[in-house]
C-alpha cells in the first residue's frame, strides 16, 4: 500500500484543462497497468518477479517526486510505476481468473472503482465544502492502518475483511482530498504528482474491493 507525499514545493496554474490533464495522465497509467497485469496473470509469473517489480515500481515512486521540475521525466517515471504496479499485482489477478466466478469478481471490483471515482469527483465539484481540511485526518488514519497492517502480520488481530473495509473508507477520503486539490488548483504538486496521488487511490480502493467481493463469494 502506497500514498504519494502530499506537498511539494512546485506551484501548478489553475486552469479548466487541469482536470482532464490529470485525468488523461491518471487513465494512460490505469491502461498500463491493466495490460501489464493480464500478461503477468497468463505468463503466470512467479511471486517472485512481482516481487520485484513492486520493489523497482516503489523507486520509480520516488523519482516522480524527484522529477518533478521536468515534467517529461517525470511522467515516465510515472507510466514505468505503472507498469511495475501491473506486474506486481498480475499473479494476485491470475489467483483470482483461475477461479470460476474469479473474472466477474475482478470485473466488478474494476467497475465499481471507476464508477466510485467518478462519483467522488462529481461530489468534490459540485459541492462547496473544502475536502482538504480532511487530510490530515485521513493521513493519520492511513499511518495507524499500515502500523495495524504489520503488526497484524504476526499477531493476527485483524481480520482481512475488516482491514479491506478500512482501507476502502480511508482511501475513498482521500480520493475526495485529492480531487480537492486538482479543483483548487493543484495545491503546490504538479500534475504528474496528481495524477500519481489518484492513481494509487484507485489501486488501493480496486484491491480492497477484491477482497471484500471475493470473500462474499466465497462465504
Amino acid at each position: 500500500m502506497y500514498q504519494f507525499p502530499q506537498r511539494s514545493g512546485v506551484a501548478v496554474a489553475s486552469t479548466g484543462t487541469l482536470l482532464g490533464h490529470v485525468l488523461m495522465i491518471t487513465g494512460t497509467g490505469f491502461v498500463i497497468t491493466a495490460v501489464a497485469a493480464y500478461l503477468t496473470a497468463a505468463l503466470a509469473l512467479p511471486f517472485n518477479v512481482a516481487l520485484i517489480a513492486m520493489l523497482i515500481g516503489f523507486g520509480f515512486l520516488i523519482a516522480i517526486q524527484a522529477t518533478r521540475n521536468n515534467e517529461a521525466l517525470s511522467l515516465l517515471m510515472f507510466y514505468l510505476f505503472t507498469l511495475c504496479e501491473g506486474v506486481g499485482i498480475g499473479p494476485l489477478i491470475g489467483s483470482y481468473l483461475q477461479d470460476p466466478n474469479g473474472s466477474g469478481i475482478v470485473v466488478d471490483a474494476a467497475v465499481t472503482t471507476g464508477l466510485g471515482m467518478l462519483t467522488l469527483a462529481a461530489i468534490v465539484y459540485l459541492t462547496t465544502f473544502d475536502y482538504r481540511r480532511l487530510s490530515g485526518i485521513a493521513f493519520g488514519a492511513l499511518v495507524l492502518l499500515v502500523i495495524a497492517g504489520i503488526i497484524s502480520l504476526f499477531v493476527h488481530f485483524i481480520q482481512p475483511q475488516t482491514y479491506a473495509w478500512l482501507t476502502l473508507v480511508i482511501f475513498t477520503v482521500l480520493v475526495l482530498v485529492d480531487f480537492a486539490r486538482v479543483k483548487a488548483g493543484g495545491d503546490g504538486l504538479t500534475a504528474v504528482q496528481m495524477a500519481t496521488s489518484i492513481y494509487l487511490d484507485a489501486i488501493n480502493i480496486f484491491l480492497a474491493l477484491l477482497q471484500i467481493l471475493g470473500g462474499r463469494r466465497r462465504s
